[in-house]
């Protein structure tokens, strides 16, 4: 029988992270962190890779300890308010194998306290590779909606940030115009603790991606990149 991945120790500890957040207590639980945490991604991303591969070439999941698809635990603090030195949730980024080169689209898995998020898309864009989407949506809107209609519909919603006006330079009264004002093109799943900790989640997790792969195509496409 398969077993799960992910258990609930995973996020008892991101839990007592949430109110323990210093370096301190980290250091004192690392053992912990390593066995519930880190060790779990980590071969969750192992045997993610064979499924991944069979949905595109051009996307990559690796299970290297630094490096690789799982997100460090420490915290960027350089330019925030928040000092916090860690991360109170776990997360792996599953990128296309263009994406240290130009922004390119990928596969998302976040597992935090009451909430497990799988994402999709391209998030935060530079200038030109956000004119390059818009402007293959509007060459090809019936494409777009295709792609975002079926399986991808009934799993994800498209959100992110939007401009309060149509681009400049694109047709305010454009059917698609609410599209048009993204500046992120990232579809969004949430899902709960207790189904991160089925022993089907990776089968789950890799349905999810399945129904996303018309929509990653149609942005990398769009920026001239295979998937």
């Amino acid at each position: 029988m398969a077993k799960a991945h992910f258990t609930p120790a995973l996020f008892d500890f991101l839990r007592e992270l949430t109110d323990n957040n210093e370096r301190t207590w980290f250091e004192a639980n690392k053992k912990r962190y390593e066995k519930d945490v880190r060790e779990p991604m980590l071969a969750f991303i192992t045997d993610f890779a064979p499924r991944l591969s069979g949905l595109t070439p051009h996307c990559i999941a690796s299970a290297k300890k630094v490096g690789g698809s799982m997100f460090r635990p420490n915290r960027d603090v350089r330019f925030s308010n928040d000092k916090s030195p860690y991360k109170t949730h776990c997360g792996a980024h599953f990128t296309h194998i263009r994406a240290k080169d130009v922004h390119a689209p990928g596969f998302y898995l976040g597992l935090e306290v009451d909430k497990v998020m799988v994402g999709t898309g391209i998030w935060q864009p530079d200038t030109p590779s956000l004119a390059k989407i818009r402007d293959a949506i509007v060459a090809d809107p019936k494409d777009w909606e295709l792609c975002i209609s079926g399986d991808f519909a009934k799993n994800f919603e498209v959100r992110g940030e939007r401009l309060k006006n149509a681009p400049k330079g694109y047709d305010k009264a454009h059917p698609l115009v609410e599209t048009l004002k993204l500046k992120d093109f990232v579809g969004y799943r949430n899902l709960t603790e207790a189904d991160a900790c089925k022993a089907s989640f990776i089968d789950d997790y890799t349905a999810l991606c399945r129904a996303a792969v018309p929509f990653n195509r149609f942005l990398s496409r769009s920026l001239g990149l295979e998937f």
